[in-house]
């Protein structure tokens, strides 16, 4: 069996997500076994869980799907997918976005750097060698305000904490009490680094290009950066302990 699997959570990606898993299947990895592929659908009236049902007859045991009854959320999604991967024994669990504006290909550099060590490797637009294409400029002024924020607020270190290209150790993910995990948009990709960097593990930078979807509709919203600006605030009053931490009574 792989020790990688990559998450995937869709919601009407059908115009992306065969693509997407050929692309992710054809990959050779220089060092390290190939990925499997966990689609985390979440009822897709645009028939996507259908085209994953079809392209997992193409690849014998490497692509999964977990179908869940509706659109409930990214961080539910994710955090379902880390418990199905953790579950089935999977050292190395990624985060990564259907419409192709995280490149399948540099998922071989995320899992180098865990496998050197790191509890979290982020894809990164912001560090060095990191860039964005085709966003319009108030997006990027956006988005980099917000990392700006939330290393104000934080300190957390990271140049892109809103980053939702990664990949985790299975150890980093086991100390975190994900059932904890109060966010579910925008907000997640920050508490989640939060929280591995409060536990003590090492969160290293890999540089992206991220590119805007071509096809299909973005998730973004108002209310998601929202969540985000507030949850930032939030975030530092958390009780953030170990998982095998005993709750106090």
């Amino acid at each position: 069996m792989s020790n990688s699997l990559v998450i995937i959570p869709t919601y009407n990606e059908k115009e992306n997500i065969t693509r997407m898993l050929n692309t992710v299947m054809s990959l050779s990895p220089k060092r390290g076994k190939p990925f499997h592929v966990l689609v985390v659908d979440d009822g897709s009236p645009d028939g996507t869980g259908d085209l994953v049902r079809e392209a997992q007859k193409a690849h014998d045991g490497r692509i999964h799907l977990l179908e869940r009854s509706g659109k409930l959320g990214l961080g539910t999604a994710y955090i379902a997918g880390f418990k199905w991967g953790l579950e089935a024994g999977y050292e190395y669990l990624f985060e990564m976005d259907a419409d192709f504006s995280h490149n399948p290909k540099d998922l071989e550099r995320l899992r180098e750097a865990c496998m050197d060590g790191a509890g979290i490797a982020v894809g990164s637009r912001y560090t060095k060698g990191g860039a964005v294409s085709n966003w319009p400029w108030h997006r990027i002024a956006m988005s980099y305000g917000a990392s700006l924020y939330v290393n104000a607020i934080l300190r957390l270190g990271v140049k892109d904490p809103t980053a939702g290209f990664k990949c985790y150790r299975a150890e980093t993910l086991k100390a975190i009490r994900l059932d904890h995990i109060h966010f579910i948009g925008y907000a997640f990709q920050i508490e989640m680094k939060y929280n591995a960097k409060r536990l003590g593990f090492s969160i290293d930078e890999v540089p992206i290009t991220f590119v805007d979807r071509e096809l299909g509709t973005s998730k973004m919203s108002l209310n998601i950066f929202r969540e985000a600006f507030i949850g930032v605030l939030q975030m530092r009053r958390f009780d953030i302990r170990p998982a095998d931490a005993t709750d106090p009574s």
